[in-house]
């Protein structure tokens, strides 16, 4: 049987498209994990201590993601599928390969950029791939004719083709990823929109919430969400913003992806301490994040409406219960007078996400401080009554000991630098506060023969435990927060989004 499914791999190649056709359709059964002659995948042509060559198939299906829509369409199925093998990783990292992706998903015309999306997602996982999107430029031509502005002249494929006319104007190279979170934004309510033709994009986008996780895993993503930037990045003049207050509103989309995506971020970004006052703060007053080193000394000159996070993390947690007017009054307006009908976050590991994101800033008195004059007592508090998971409700036990713990004398704490400089550095993280690497129970899944997603793990085997797991862990844990993903000790399995 292998034998006569290698015989289709030539065919891959073929001038007639669709014997290209043909060939894929018969060949993507082979690429999910289970797959029983998965292995004609990984052949390659290198042999003895000669370093291994990219395998000629998995070429092959990198070209034909810039093939006609049913050959891409499958193409790109297929390397989804196998990205979460290792072999694979550094040949489907490619800088030009990831600059197609890249180009691919910010046009707004790219018919399979959910698929792109999706396959990005695993890829950047790697800390290769990561780091390469971050400091990654794309080539685009500015036109106000076009619909976001701007054409990716690396997206050009059969299912992505040139504008008509073609654009007037130099090519000129600009940081991508401005470009991904717009893209990212835009993609949020598409599908509310039935006329396919009005929509903005043809694709949600929704996985990209699951990139943006993997690159705020990383130093140079976490300085690049923490530093204000043009609000529009075709015009550099345009009014200064934190790239994170673009995205922590999609706490509370119907999308589990997405949410799990962004909280994954926030809680990234949150482990840097300095960044809190910036997390913390109302869009209506100036704030700047200190740098941690003389070598970044630019971080901190540079003030931006604040972020304005905490809202968003809440709203998650909050319930329909009726709360005094006094504590309403102490309530961000968002949270205030909430209908009857409100619903907490569904999905177990969001919660636990939310919750250990107002652990981490407790890091410092400011924090403390800010949280209770929030009414965020008053909204765990809530919201402990109801917990049904035993980690989730032990993490909320914690916070509220920070919150309402007594506080030494203002005289007697360390100024505001002097607890950041107490902290260990964001490249210095003890192994208990890993960051989120990949959203393992959020996008990780496969696209099998038939079409269907899978799951590839369980959330809530995740979080659950039985109580007596619990306990004995109790005092190891202590405030330790959890990772998730590609830097925890669990299998490489937990990482990947497959097809």
């Amino acid at each position: 049987m292998e034998a006569q499914i290698k015989e289709l791999l030539p065919f891959l190649r073929d001038k007639n498209p669709q014997v290209r056709q043909i060939a894929l359709a018969n060949l993507l059964p082979q690429t999910p994990q289970d797959a029983p002659n998965r292995n004609i995948f990984f052949d390659s042509q290198s042999s003895g201590l000669k370093k291994q060559e990219e395998p000629p198939v998995v070429r092959d299906l990198k070209l034909l993601c810039r093939d006609q829509l049913a050959i891409a369409h499958d193409a790109f199925k297929a390397l989804v599928n196998l990205s979460d093998s290792p072999l694979l990783v550094a040949s489907l990292s490619e800088p030009s390969f990831l600059n197609f992706l890249v180009s691919y998903i910010i046009n707004p015309q790219s018919t399979l950029a959910d698929l792109a999306s999706m396959l990005l997602s695993n890829l950047t996982a790697s800390a290769n791939a990561c780091s390469t999107v971050v400091s990654m430029k794309v080539k685009i031509i500015v036109s106000p004719k076009l619909l976001n502005g701007f054409f990716a002249t690396e997206s050009r494929s059969g299912t992505c083709p040139s504008p008509v006319p073609y654009p007037e104007g130099e090519v000129q190279e600009v940081l991508a990823l401005p470009h991904l979170i717009d893209a990212f934004v835009q993609g949020a309510n598409v599908e509310d929109i039935d006329d396919l033709a009005k929509r903005p994009r043809k694709g949600s986008l929704h996985f990209l919430a699951s990139v943006l996780a993997n690159l705020t895993s990383s130093l140079a993503g976490r300085e690049f969400f923490s530093t204000p930037g043009p609000s529009n990045p075709l015009q550099p003049e345009s009014d200064l913003e934190y790239p994170l207050s673009k995205i922590v509103s999609f706490t509370e989309h119907r999308n589990t992806i997405r949410r799990g995506g962004v909280a994954s971020s926030i809680k990234n970004i949150a482990f840097n301490a300095r960044a809190h006052r910036a997390l913390l703060t109302s869009s209506t007053i100036l704030v700047s994040v200190p740098s941690q080193s003389s070598s970044n000394s630019k971080f901190s000159k540079i003030p931006a409406p604040g972020i304005d996070a905490l809202p968003y993390l809440l709203l998650p947690l909050a319930g329909p219960e009726e709360l005094d007017l006094d504590v309403q009054e102490k309530l961000p307006e968002a949270l205030q007078f909430l209908p009857p009908d409100k619903t907490r976050e569904p999905d177990e590991a969001i919660r636990l996400i939310f919750v250990e994101v107002l652990l981490l800033l407790c890091h410092t008195r400011w924090g403390r401080d800010h949280l209770r004059g929030a009414g965020v007592y008053e909204i765990v508090r809530a919201a402990h009554e109801v917990e049904t998971v035993d980690k989730i409700s032990s993490h909320i036990e914690r916070l509220v000991q920070l919150i309402k713990g007594e506080e030494p004398h203002l005289s007697e704490v360390l100024n505001e630098e002097e607890e950041y400089d107490a902290l260990p550095r964001d490249d210095e993280l003890p192994p208990e506060t890993r960051l989120i690497q990949g959203l393992g129970k959020f996008g990780n899944m496969q696209i099998s023969a038939d079409g269907t997603s899978r799951n590839t793990n369980s959330s809530i085997d995740k979080i659950q435990g039985t109580k007596d797991e619990e306990e004995e862990e109790e005092e190891e844990e202590e405030l330790a927060i959890e990772p998730l993903g590609a830097d925890s000790d669990s299998d490489d399995d937990d990482k990947i989004v497959e097809v």
